[in-house]
């Protein structure tokens, strides 16, 4: 009997730190939130933006900030730009706790199993050859829910969500055989992403001087195409596959304990991985095609949390999401800011935040290693 209470408080103690932890997430994640409409060339005080905010949804109870333009760009130019942060974030912060569980590597996520590039690739082919594949298609736009679209970031950002998906679909396909082991899975992704840098590489050799500069601010990530349309069409999708990825969160944790254990336990191990991944790749590949390449926080999100909460995937991924969430929104707004009034790609910052992380986790696990 005091084994089984032992085990219950243990299970009670981690429900409530993962619980906190969530929590302040999520308060840190909104505080980031409101910062950023806060700053940029203007600077807008908290209660203007509130009052921007509160006039947009009930105009007849809030009254408007003190200078009228404050509305248009707090609304229409950072809130639809920071709500794109977060749910980038979201995406890629969740997408990557759930592959490298699912694959039982620490070192997976959307980046290293080559999403990222192929994304990259099927870009960079829309952008180069486009103008000849689909004529003066590209110079149109379409109408979606009353929001207008130009027809070339639409054929872009189809043709980056079709490569990503094709990453991914090599990459079950290995990871169905049995004599493949985890690490072989992440070295495919590797060479995945290897060749699909190639074709970008001969994208950019093949391009115009226009289509190279395009190129190259795609593949180094930013929210350039931040609008209330595109959050329009990236909510439902997000909050979708977010859902089914949270459903699996006791599923992923009996296949924790292994493939034959999980499968004793009635868990289609199979169907478990390849709905995981499918679903990870889906929500990934469509924030990316709009908003370019932005590595390591797939990577960087799921290991934190598991400092903090563990790996407890019921707690895990809504953490690593929020979390992923705070490091987006934090860096794009360190992005505007550090050379304002002109704004640096949100993924240099990445890169740097992702470099400093791992050298500090290297330099951890040596002096845990020595102890």
């Amino acid at each position: 009997m005091n084994d089984i209470s032992d085990v219950e408080c243990a299970y009670g103690e981690s429900s409530r730190k993962g619980t906190v932890f969530i929590a302040a997430i999520g308060v840190c994640t909104l505080t980031a939130f409101l910062i950023s409409l806060c700053v940029g060339p203007v600077t807008i005080g908290i209660e203007d933006v509130l009052r921007s905010i509160g006039h947009s949804v009930v105009p007849d109870l809030v009254g408007g900030p003190e200078k009228p333009w404050y509305q248009n760009i707090v609304i229409n130019g950072r809130m639809s730009r920071s709500l794109l942060c977060i749910l980038c974030g979201i995406s890629l912060g969740i997408s990557g706790a759930v592959m490298q569980n699912i694959l039982r590597n620490p070192l997976v996520s959307p980046f290293t199993l080559g999403v990222s590039s192929a994304a990259s690739f099927g870009a960079a082919m829309a952008i180069v050859f486009g103008p000849a594949l689909f004529g003066t298609l590209m110079t149109g736009s379409v109408d979606i829910l009353g929001m207008e679209f130009l027809n070339e970031n639409l054929i872009i950002v189809l043709f980056a969500f079709l490569s990503g998906m094709l990453s991914i679909f090599i990459v079950i396909m290995l990871s169905r055989r049995r004599d493949i082991s985890r690490s072989t899975i992440i070295l495919a992704g590797v060479i995945i992403s290897y060749l699909f840098q190639a074709g970008v590489s001969l994208a950019k050799y093949m391009s115009t001087d226009d289509a190279l500069r395009e190129i190259t601010l795609w593949l180094m990530g930013g929210m350039w195409n931040a609008s209330w349309s595109v959050d329009a069409i990236l909510i439902p999708m997000v909050l979708i596959c977010f859902i089914l990825l949270e459903s699996m969160s006791v599923r992923v944790n009996i296949l924790s304990a292994g493939d034959e254990v999980a499968e004793s336990l009635g868990v289609n191990v199979s169907r478990l991985r390849t709905t995981g991944l499918v679903v990870s790749t889906l929500m990934t590949s469509a924030c990316l095609a709009f908003t370019g390449v932005i590595g390591f926080i797939g990577l960087m999100a799921p290991h934190i949390c598991r400092m903090f909460i563990g790996n407890d995937s019921r707690f895990l991924f809504p953490a690593a999401s929020l979390l992923g969430a705070l490091i987006l929104i934090v860096s794009d707004t360190v992005a505007r800011i550090v050379i304002s009034p002109e704004e640096l790609p949100v993924g240099i910052i990445m890169y740097i935040i992702g470099g400093i992380f791992f050298i500090w986790l290297i330099s951890r696990r040596n002096k845990e290693v020595n102890m």
